[in-house]
Formats: C-alpha cells, sequence, structure tokens
C-alpha cells in the first residue's frame, strides 16, 4: 500500500511540473522545447554596459548586423549600426 501512494506521488509531482512547464511556454516565459527543434534566434543581446542608474548602453546583434543602443528613462536610441564581421573580427584580434 504504501509502494502505491509513494508511486502516485511521484506520478502527482511529474504531472504538475510538465503542467506547469506547458504553461510557461504558452505564456512566452520559457524556450522549452520538449524534444523539438527551435529556429535559429536572429536577435542577440551581447553586452550591456550601465553608465548610471537609469542609462545603458547595449550591443545587440540582430542578423547580420550590430547595434549599440542607448537607453534611458526616457526611451532608446540608436547610436551606431555596423555589419556583424567588423565587429566580431575586432574580436578575434585580440
Amino acid at each position: 500500500m504504501e509502494v502505491i501512494q509513494q508511486t502516485g506521488a511521484v506520478v502527482a509531482v511529474l504531472a504538475l511540473l510538465l503542467l506547469t512547464l506547458w504553461w510557461l511556454r504558452k505564456r512566452g516565459l520559457t524556450s522549452v522545447t520538449l524534444g523539438r527543434k527551435t529556429a535559429a534566434r536572429r536577435l542577440e543581446s551581447l553586452e550591456r554596459l550601465p553608465l548610471g542608474p537609469q542609462h545603458a548602453l547595449h550591443l545587440v546583434r540582430m542578423g547580420g548586423s550590430a547595434l549599440l543602443i542607448s537607453s534611458s528613462s526616457a526611451g532608446c536610441a540608436l547610436i551606431h549600426r555596423a555589419p556583424w564581421q567588423e565587429i566580431d573580427g575586432s574580436k578575434a584580434a585580440e
């Protein structure tokens, strides 16, 4: 009888875990694929440099481009755009 209760508890916990993962994935809060392949990411945050409590610089890769973006409480602005190979090549030279 005790083995059945323990097995039931394990099955209930696993079912609750799968239900939670399904709910989070449905809301877009996780990228668990459960065996399926995901598409290649086209947008990637590379670095963040905080300049103050509400100011920062962000280096973002979007496809074949690198973007330098400033963010503040007033909003965001594009500072510089360059080909990704230009940025990636300078890292390899160091």
